[in-house]
């Protein structure tokens, strides 16, 4: 079971549910115990992210140092930052299924 307490900001995440789901994004902010926002630079710009229950979504164990550090220097996170973080992230999996596979 996860422990949605550990969701911090700047990890990368999996949309489980609703019209979203199989996308990746960024956490950009916890809201409460139960919600965050998220975006991925793309389809949900950052100033426009997407408020989503924990439940909703799978944590994953990436976090972008890059988004971390632009949010606590300015409050803001450019959405080529978060495209960044989100190519970064599909391409690391990507390398990692292909090594599992020979």
């Amino acid at each position: 079971m996860t422990d949605y307490r550990d969701a911090q900001i700047g990890q990368m995440v999996r949309v489980l549910k609703g019209k979203d789901a199989g996308i990746y994004g960024v956490i950009v902010e916890r809201m409460d115990e139960k919600f965050v926002r998220i975006a991925d630079g793309n389809k949900r710009k950052f100033d426009q992210a997407k408020r989503k229950n924990l439940q909703h979504l799978q944590l994953l164990p990436w976090i972008s140092e890059e988004v971390v550090n632009s949010l606590r220097e300015s409050g803001r996170v450019t959405n080529g930052k978060l495209r960044h973080a989100v190519i970064s992230f599909t391409r690391f999996t990507d390398t990692i299924t292909e090594e599992k596979g020979d």
